[in-house]
């Protein structure tokens, strides 16, 4: 692109240069021929003046000084030369000029002017002054060339300029070139620079807008698989042990077991919802959350986790304070959210867990509590990858947070020891609540 636009620049150079020095090349050659015959016709009128009323007679004439090669005479009417150089008979331009008026012309290489030389208001002869046309050429010529030069020094000018310029207006563009193929080859923490030219810096902005979205779909998609499986783990696992202990208890009621296994299904089918929905940079435009009172959904948490803490020789206590059971919620993420946090004190924690709803300020907030002790950092404790001494996959509680911020929610460590998280939930009216699938 540099020598394209160099190209460009020495091209409009060159066209400006051509329109401006052919015009004035040619003024040049009739200035300078104008001029010659300017200076001629003051030779002629000088030597007129010198001509005494006696020339008739045969005086002779004394014609003024004049410069080398020009040739200064004087013509009887008979067109004979008396005094001066030129040709010895009159030419056709001095032959005019005895009816009275200066006359001008060309003949034989050279500009020929003649003055009509009178006494009173008779012509008595011509002074006649002509001068060769090579002469003029050779000055016309001198000029013709330093105009050229002057051209020549434009055009380098223009070059050095160009190459400047094209050095200014290219350099941005190579190096957002060159970030834009460092993103092609996968590096996506490349970001284009400013430059001093408004357009290369929108241009950059809209690339690093670019870059930055693609990333961010990107590192959507990369958690897309960890997030499912860290979700849909729990649920399978619950609905593998169910259908298992129906299987091998052959006085369990079918019915029950088919229903609890259709509830996890249902659960299931949820959360897979969630993930996608999780998987989009933002809720998609006019799919709103679907909301339930805190109550149901603490409701269904509940059946859910019982057994599983139950077999672990746990407690796990469920609570609605006054006020907390009308609440709606996106239910939804509450379910997935709890799902994570009780997953993590299942795990991690020691003793009860305990599960409170209560009403704060206009949301729903949900404490989930143990009694163990956290040991991670609390500035890490949210970050993809942090993990505790006890292993795990550090998905979990970064997962759970990107899903309440999804919903328009908020996901705290409450206190370190013993441990508990809230959760804060926007609030809607039993009006505006949709029921879900």
């Amino acid at each position: 692109m540099r020598q394209r636009v160099i190209r460009v620049a020495v091209v409009a150079v060159l066209v400006a240069l051509a329109l401006l020095a052919t015009p004035l090349a040619l003024g040049i050659q009739t200035s300078f021929f104008a001029d010659e015959r300017d200076e001629l016709e003051r030779l002629s009128l000088a030597a007129a003046v010198h001509v005494s009323p006696q020339f008739v007679a045969g005086d002779r004439v004394e014609l003024p000084a004049h410069e080398r090669g020009t040739d200064v005479g004087v013509y009887d009417l008979s067109g004979r030369l008396r005094d001066g150089s030129g040709p010895r008979k009159a030419d056709a331009t001095t032959r005019l000029a005895r009816g009275g008026a200066v006359t001008r012309g060309r003949g034989d290489h050279q500009i020929v002017v003649a003055v009509p030389v009178a006494t009173g208001e008779q012509v008595i002869g011509v002074a006649r002054a002509s001068t060769g046309t090579l002469h003029v050429w050779h000055r016309v010529v001198l000029a013709w060339l330093g105009l050229a030069g002057t051209a020549l020094v434009a055009l380098i000018t223009a070059v050095v300029v160009a190459r400047r310029q094209a050095r200014t207006l290219t350099a941005p563009l190579e190096v957002l070139s060159a970030k834009a193929g460092a993103v092609a080859e996968g590096d996506l923490t490349a970001r284009a620079e400013g430059s001093a030219i408004a357009e290369i810096d929108q241009v950059a902005r809209t690339q690093n807008t670019m870059v930055e979205r693609l990333a961010r779909w990107l590192e959507h998609e990369r958690h897309f698989a960890s997030n499912a499986s860290h979700q849909l783990r729990t649920s399978l696992a619950g609905l593998q042990l169910g259908l298992e202990a129906a299987a091998a208890d052959p006085d369990t009621d079918l019915r029950a077991a088919v229903g609890e296994a259709l509830e996890q299904v249902r659960h299931l089918q949820r959360t897979v919802d969630e993930v996608l929905r999780l998987a989009r940079t933002t809720p998609r435009d006019g799919v709103p959350t679907t909301t339930r009172p805190t109550a149901e959904v603490v409701e269904g948490v509940e059946r859910r986790w019982h057994g599983t803490f139950a077999a672990e020789g746990r407690r796990l206590d469920f609570g609605v304070e006054p006020g907390g059971e009308s609440l709606w919620i996106p239910d939804r993420t509450a379910e997935q959210v709890l799902d994570v946090l009780l997953d993590n004190a299942l795990r991690h924690g020691h003793g009860a867990v305990g599960v409170t709803v209560r009403e704060m300020g206009g949301v729903a907030a949900v404490d989930v509590s143990d009694e163990g002790s956290l040991t991670l950092d609390r500035r890490t404790v949210f970050e993809r990858g942090a993990t505790t001494a006890r292993g795990g996959s550090g998905i979990g509680l970064a997962l759970a947070r990107e899903i309440a911020e999804t919903a328009g929610g908020r996901l705290t460590l409450a206190r370190s020891e013993p441990t508990a998280f809230t959760l804060l939930l926007p609030v809607t009216e039993p009006r505006q609540a949709a029921t879900g699938p």
